[in-house]
């Protein structure tokens, strides 16, 4: 009987790996389609990997607190010859034997510009290579560092799973600065004299997503905002929505008026969103996961309350549903939760907006009702963008907006 792997899937459109926690059958065993065979943990949260189809697991290939790229081998399967023709894993009729490029001939080599020895080869790796992926697009892994990486580095740098960005505090002494291959493993040598834990899947991952985001040109506009009307229409709803909240629908109809503001540059061209679809961020050990909210601006403030209160405790039980890993344009992210009243968060790689909440603080602001100055609850709003897409006014323009619908939260 024919034997197909079972390979760690696509969980989600930015999720690259995944490690596993759990293998949750043995060799030997009788499986059915869809049975659950690996507990895995994502950047995102923990789901289940399922059997391909009927069969019996000839061999498990993956191993517990491992991280897997998308496509690797986790596993065996023995199945019929009808499910594996199914799977597209029917057996190839063997293809006539041609000369490797790589295979050593008689004939001198022409037009090269150099010749790579044989020892300085990089070989292929049995499991592939991890691929950032965002809304189905490959995202180079690579970005800024050293401003030149030799053919001989690199290949010492993959073999540590480490990108050019890690190397942009090591001083070289190279021609012109350049960090030679001497400076790299004499910077490793140094780093064994230091106290070293492994870092985490998320906070892995949070790291790779902030480093292709800074290869944009990025800034960050910010305003005051009156807090007062939303206390007090917060104080008249039954359940309660929280600041955050407020802020999402009010960002969501902001953006519905002109969705140019949370379109994506590529090449020459803005890609309008096709749905309004807000995430939030919320705090987990180690990192920061962003659940999203969907068709934000079809929506009722009542509506989403219960909906967002679900998937802020699902996030931090790291149980959040694999239908929520698409990402939304936009993210608010409530950093006065923390006491901060003024923060220049980043926007994710595949968006081009995150609005911030900072800390409430009573203020005194000037009235010309009663022409004096009255104590009132303000906290300070901003708006990170892709300074390629949005310009300081247009930016200012999309923050006033959101500030003057939480002066109405009667409207959301």
């Amino acid at each position: 009987m024919p034997v197909i792997p079972i390979l760690m899937p696509q969980l989600g459109e930015s999720i690259a790996e995944a490690t596993i926690i759990q293998v949750l059958t043995e060799r030997g065993k009788t499986i059915e389609a869809g049975e659950d065979i690996f507990e895995v943990e994502t950047n995102k949260a923990t789901m289940m990997v399922g059997a391909p189809a009927k069969g019996t697991v000839k061999d498990i290939i993956a191993t517990c607190n491992t991280s897997y790229a998308v496509g690797s081998r986790l596993a065996l399967l023995e199945v019929t010859e009808e499910d594996a023709e199914i799977l597209g894993h029917a057996p190839k009729p063997p293809e006539p034997r041609t000369a490797s490029a790589t295979e050593d001939t008689d004939e001198p080599e022409a037009n090269l510009h150099f010749k790579v020895q044989a020892e300085d080869a990089i070989k292929d790796t049995a499991q592939p290579k991890v691929e950032p992926v965002v809304g189905g697009l490959p995202v180079p892994a690579g970005a800024t560092g050293a401003g030149y990486i030799s053919p001989r580095m690199r290949a010492r740098m993959n073999e540590l799973g480490l990108n050019a960005s890690d190397l942009a505090g090591v001083a070289g002494s190279g021609a012109g600065g350049r960090v030679t291959v001497e400076d790299f493993e004499y910077f490793l040598r140094g780093l064994e004299q230091h106290r070293l834990t492994p870092a985490s899947p998320m906070r892995i991952a949070v790291a790779d997503s902030m480093r292709r985001s800074w290869t944009r040109p990025l800034a960050t506009v910010g305003r005051p905002v009156v807090l007062e009307a939303v206390l007090a229409h917060r104080k008249s709803c039954d359940p309660k929505p929280g600041p955050a909240l407020y802020a999402i629908r009010a960002l969501a109809v902001a953006i519905s008026e002109d969705t140019a503001v949370a379109g994506r540059l590529i090449g020459n061209r803005i890609v309008h969103p096709q749905a309004i679809d807000i995430g939030f961020a919320v705090e987990v050990e180690d990192g920061v996961l962003v659940p999203t909210l969907r068709e934000v601006d079809k929506m009722r403030l009542s509506q989403m309350v219960t909906t967002y209160n679900s998937l802020v405790e699902k996030a931090r039980a790291r149980k959040l549903p694999a239908d929520n890993n698409r990402p939304g344009i936009a993210t608010v992210t409530n950093f006065g939760t923390f006491g901060i009243v003024w923060a220049t968060p980043i926007p994710l790689p595949e968006q081009n907006l995150v609005l911030g909440l900072g800390a409430g603080r009573k203020s005194p602001v000037w009235s010309p009702e009663v022409n004096q100055f009255l104590p009132v609850m303000e906290a300070q709003l901003t708006l990170s963008f892709d300074h390629r897409v949005l310009d300081g006014g247009a930016a200012g323009r999309l923050l006033a907006r959101v500030s003057d619908l939480l002066q109405h939260p009667e409207q959301l």
